[in-house]
């Protein structure tokens, strides 16, 4: 039986925040199938250069690329400077998000900006670098993260919830342009993950309990479960999918 992941060796990834949490589990899942990757970072240095240690150590290669992908340069930066290191760039992945956590009739010229930048902008640009690579090679992937949040109301989550959702919508103008080219795009949107960004959440402790007990299977979804299933959207066995928004949540968004 062939194995659908072969296809992913010797490709190269570049997943924006891939230092920690969700981006540092798609790093190295992409990895352990042969994948090259690009690993950005802004801020922790530190922690992007133990994602590249563990990617060597998958046997795969790793550049480490410092961008702030909020600014239109720095995503442009860190998507050519991994096709520098490695020939091409076939798989994108708009993992980065921040944002400023408060009600929305509080938010701000400032937080709006900071917020849909780092999360949606960067995804525009960074697959439109990614794509001129992509295009010559007549295969690519560009895979958006999203959250519950672009489609239910959580709090202090309002300009993030507002960017997941123009991700989701990003992802599927980008799906209908690019599939005639052989790209295949589309976003996961992961439930409740226990990650450090939680840690920047006033209600990090309700919204965990409140999260778990919602949650028909009993348990969060893992970083690594994320990024297993981004990794079969890489292969061709899904690329038929396109332009969907994949929920991976335990059965969360079941409950009313």
């Amino acid at each position: 039986m062939n194995n659908p992941y072969e296809i992913l060796r010797g490709k190269t990834a570049v997943i924006t925040g891939s230092g920690r949490g969700i981006g540092r589990a798609i790093a190295l899942e992409l990895a352990s199938h042969g994948a090259n990757i690009g690993v950005n970072y802004f801020r922790h240095r530190a922690q992007a250069e133990q994602t590249a240690a563990e990617i060597a150590a998958l046997g795969a290669r790793a550049t480490v690329v410092k961008a702030h992908v909020g600014e239109i340069e720095g995503v442009q930066r860190l998507v050519h400077a991994t096709a520098e290191a490695f020939g091409s760039v076939d798989i994108f992945v708009g993992n980065a998000a921040s944002g400023v956590l408060k009600p929305v009739i509080e938010q701000e010229l400032k937080g709006w900006d900071w917020t849909l930048n780092i999360n949606a902008r960067s995804i525009l640009f960074g697959a439109q670098a990614a794509a001129g690579y992509m295009m010559k090679g007549g295969w690519g992937r560009i895979i958006g993260i999203t959250s519950f949040g672009s489609r239910r109301v959580l709090p202090e989550y309002s300009m993030v919830g507002v960017s997941k959702a123009a991700i989701e919508a990003l992802i599927r103008y980008l799906a209908v342009e690019l599939a005639p080219q052989g790209i295949v795009c589309n976003a996961v949107s992961p439930g409740v993950v226990e990650t450090e960004a939680l840690n920047f959440f006033p209600s990090r402790d309700a919204i965990l309990a409140e999260g778990l007990r919602r949650t028909p299977t009993g348990r969060f979804v893992t970083p690594e479960e994320v990024a297993k299933l981004v990794a079969w959207l890489c292969t061709d066995d899904a690329r038929m999918i396109v332009g969907q928004t994949l929920v991976i949540d335990g059965g969360y968004e079941l409950l009313a």
